[in-house]
Formats: structure tokens, sequence, C-alpha cells
């Protein structure tokens, strides 16, 4: 039996290491919302193709890298650039409907595939309810029950105009005034750190998460994609972190990629250039879609792999972290699927639940609850020294 001096300082001792424990679990959880609000910030105005949004993304997740102690690998450093093209809207986005001022991302999109366009005209054709055409001019205005975007890398010879249902009137005349620039020649840029296997440093585990969202609407509205996806990025770089101080057995290869919502241009990049055999990979995880999880998780491409998906089925079942972990086939919506065409084992995972923002304004940090984020961490610990 402990006497009372004893029995104080065993119970000092406890309060002491519980608190440092948590205080170790906070402060990962901190580091993945610093990470999180700093990549949806102004700062970097959407990670995509105005205001350099993309290119200070890359070397903020570069530097990151380089903190930590990863290995780059490419010759010039951590990142790996690759050409492409995009249609971008970098100046003037003004738009009345019969007298009445719209807000960009609020109220009005430009299609992505739009021509600039200036004046003041009627419209004077209805296609269909809610479709309204100006043939002269070659713009065409929809009426949409919500507002999300995509970039496109071409440019057609018409704008398209998305306008929020909410708008209550039919549209006749409108004021437009909006700048397109069209980037034949963009130079994007994949991000690369590696740290070295304990026992095996020649085989690999790659972990990727693209970095790129869909930038501004304008020299004012940007979209900010907090769960899309920063919190990708966030959790693999919270895993480098975790790895860097716990070598796994396999060298642990992290990838953020570039221009993933212009059509996985990164991915297809790297997978058609990369920086190591493809045949030495023993497993790849893509994560995108990181901030939610309260109706579980999905993940892509379980069933061509289900030993793999039965680990992280156990795990679950031990720890009870997801309502669910959903199984679904592969498909061509992420950065693993590159990889898979050729051959090469992968996942794609993300969360399920929460906000319903998307490819939209309103996916923005302070909404972003992170809610399975250190069960998503530890669930793919246990995955990967599993292996």
């Amino acid at each position: 039996m402990l006497s009372t001096r004893n029995f104080f300082i065993s119970l000092i001792f406890l309060l002491l290491t519980t608190w440092s424990a948590g205080t170790a679990a906070h402060a990962q959880s901190a580091y993945a919302r610093k990470m999180v609000d700093t990549l949806s910030s102004p700062s970097f105005w959407g990670r995509g193709y105005t205001k350099d949004g993309m290119l200070k993304a890359a070397h903020f997740i570069a530097e990151e890298m380089k903190a930590m102690g990863l290995q780059p690998l490419e010759a010039q450093g951590y990142l790996q650039p690759f050409p492409m093209s995009i249609n971008t809207f970098p100046g003037n986005m003004q738009l009345s409907i019969n007298g009445h001022s719209l807000q960009a991302g609020r109220d009005f999109l430009v299609g992505p595939r739009s021509r600039g366009v200036k004046g003041n005209f009627r419209m004077d054709i209805t296609v269909e309810a809610g479709v309204f055409i100006n043939r002269e001019q070659k713009v065409m205005l929809v009426v949409e029950p919500k507002l999300v975007w995509t970039p496109s890398q071409e440019v057609e010879d018409f704008t398209q105009i998305m306008v929020k249902d909410s708008l209550g009137t039919q549209p006749i005349n409108i004021s437009v005034d909006i700048e397109q620039q069209f980037l034949a020649s963009f130079t994007a840029n994949n991000v690369i750190g590696m740290l070295r296997g304990k026992e095996q440093p020649d085989s690999f585990i790659v972990i990727t998460a693209h970095y790129d969202h869909l930038g501004g609407m304008g020299r004012d509205v940007y979209f900010p994609g907090a769960n899309d996806n920063a919190s990708g990025v966030a959790l693999m770089l919270q895993l480098a972190r975790h790895f860097t101080h716990k070598p796994a057995k396999y060298s642990i290869i992290f990838i953020a990629f570039a221009a993933e919502e212009a059509g996985l241009l990164g991915s297809k990049h790297f997978a058609a250039h990369p920086s190591i055999p493809l045949n030495k990979i023993k497993f790849l995880l893509n994560l995108d879609l990181m901030g939610n999880g309260e109706e579980g998780i999905t993940v892509v491409n379980a069933p061509a792999h289900p030993q793999a998906f039965d680990q992280l089925v156990q795990w679950n079942k031990q720890h009870k972290a997801f309502s669910e972990i959903q199984s679904r086939n592969n498909a061509a919506n992420s950065d693993h699927y590159p990889f898979t065409e050729k051959g090469v084992p992968a996942f794609f995972i993300y969360t399920k639940g929460g906000s319903q923002a998307y490819h939209d304004i309103f996916d923005r940090a302070e909404q972003l609850p992170l809610l399975r984020f250190n069960e998503l961490e530890s669930m793919l610990k246990a995955f990967i020294n599993g292996i």
C-alpha cells in the first residue's frame, strides 16, 4: 500500500504525464489547423493561377518539407515543374442584371471556358427555363441552384455566366465587364520530399495530396479550398512530422500535386516522369477532403486490394473511430488514378459528412471541423507500419 506522501507523488506524476501527452496531441492538431488556415488564406489566393497563388503555396510546402528534414528527389530541389495551359479571370469581374449589382462568387460565376466580355445589352432569347442568350454578343446566362466551379485548359468563343437562382427576377438587361486571360504556357510544380526507410530504403510508401485549388474569380474573390484540399495536405505533412521521428520500414515519399482540379495533371506528369521506379512502390495513399468524417470515410479502389482494405476495417473495429469505412470501385476522381493505371497499388481516401461546401467560395477554414483528423492520422500510421 502506498503511503500518503507516495500516493500524492504518484498522483502528481500521473497528472503531469497526462498533461504532457495531451499537450503533444494538441500540438499535432494545432499544426494541422495552422496548415489548413494558412493554405486557405487570402495570401495563397485559392492556390490557383492568378496572383501567383499556386507558386506561393508550392514554395510554402517545400519549406515545410525542408524544415522537417525531408530529402528532395529532384535535381532542382523539392519542386518538379511541368507545363500546362489554363484559362483565367484575373481582372474586372462585374455583373448587373436589371440594374441590380451582383457579387462574384456569391451571386454569379463565369463559366471556366468563357472568353471575356464587356457591354450593356439585352438577353433576347430564352432557350429553355433558366437559360437566356444574346446571340450577337455570344453570351449565355444560366440560372443554377448552386454555384460551383472548376478550372479549364480551354477557352471558347462565348461567355457563360452562371447566376444563383435566388435572384428572383428574369434577366432582361445586363451590364457586364469580365476580364479573361488564357495562359498557353503556365508552369505548375509538384512538391516532393522523402524520408529514408530504416530496413528497406529502396522500397517506397507514397503519400499524396493535391495542394492546388480553384484560384480566384476576378481581383476580389477567391476560392479558399480548406477541405479541398488544404486538409489533405495538412494530414500529409502531419504524417511526415511523425515519421521524421519514427522512421518506417520502407522509405516514404510525400508528394503535393499541382493541377489536380484541372484534370489530374500533376499526378499524370509524375506517373509519366517518376522520380523513382514505379514498381518499387509498395502502396500509395492519396488524401483528399480530409476535413470531416462524421459519416465515416470512403476508400476508392478498395475492391482491387481486399487484404489492404481489411487492415483498415479491422483497425476501425478495434478503435471504433469511424461509423463506416465504405468500399468504392476505382474511379478517375483524384490523383491516385494515374498510378493505378500503371499497376501501382493505391487507395484514395476521403471523409464524408459535414459541410456541403465544395468548389465554391464557402469552403473556408473556419467552417472546417477536422472532426476525425487525429483518428485518420492514427489509422494511416498503423496501416503504413503494417504493410
